[in-house]
């Protein structure tokens, strides 16, 4: 007689950005963030904030990955999760039950979780709301979920057209979520500062009339623009 398998696989985290990069990321904008990743790293539009008003966070993810229509795998993460953690939990993009709702989130809060992010939905946002979890979902329904596995927590996920392995950054605001992989962090807190200085003095120059950038005109009067009939 064959052994009952496992109904959760967990790989206890072992690695964390350290406290002074992860507040590099505090108030960086979800844009500038892909910028300094040749334009990736966002997931798809279809995971966006259940509320726009508790939308900003920033921090390590924390994985899961929920069988459809069951939350084990998040329970497991709630588990393992630290302050500041941000639990990513890939579902399959099952559209027919909700994979949280409102008392689970507010455990999150209460473990000092700074976000939720899941290519699944959830349900209860109204409840939700007064917890100021920032939640990223693809949609709200109310049937509930079991709690009977099989799930992973700690293992890589993908979600949202990226992977995601715990240790990752998690960016978020209200154009999306961001993932910066543990090993880009330093390159894209390099890249971050002198960005958001030219993007601010581009941004000036606008302000102060500039109706299109040099490069345009330079290429529309050079050979590499053909004028046809």
């Amino acid at each position: 007689m064959l052994d009952d398998p496992p109904i959760l696989k967990v790989s206890k985290p072992d690695r964390r950005p350290t406290e002074k990069q992860i507040m590099a990321f505090v108030g960086a904008i979800t844009s500038h963030v892909a910028d300094c990743m040749d334009g990736r790293g966002a997931m798809h539009h279809s995971i966006k904030p259940l509320h726009l008003n508790s939308a900003i966070f920033c921090g390590p993810a924390l994985t899961c990955f929920a069988y459809p229509a069951d939350n084990l795998a998040v329970m497991g993460a709630l588990h393992l999760s630290k302050p500041g953690d941000v639990i990513v939990c890939a579902n399959d993009a099952y559209e027919t039950t909700a994979v949280v709702g409102d008392l689970v989130c507010g455990m999150m809060k209460n473990k000092g979780v700074k976000g939720f992010v899941t290519d699944g939905m959830v349900r209860d946002q109204e409840g939700i709301l007064p917890w100021s979890l920032p939640v990223f979902c693809r949609g709200v329904i109310p049937n509930s979920p079991a709690k009977t596995g099989p799930g992973s927590v700690g293992l890589p996920v993908q979600l949202g057209g990226v992977t995601v392995e715990t240790g990752d950054m998690v960016i978020g605001d209200v154009d999306g979520v961001v993932i910066v992989p543990f090993s880009q962090i330093d390159g894209v807190i390099r890249k971050l500062e002198s960005l958001k200085d030219a993007e601010a003095k581009f941004e000036e120059k606008i302000k102060s009339g500039l109706a299109e950038p040099d490069y345009i005109e330079e290429l529309m009067s050079s050979i590499k623009t053909q004028y046809v009939k």
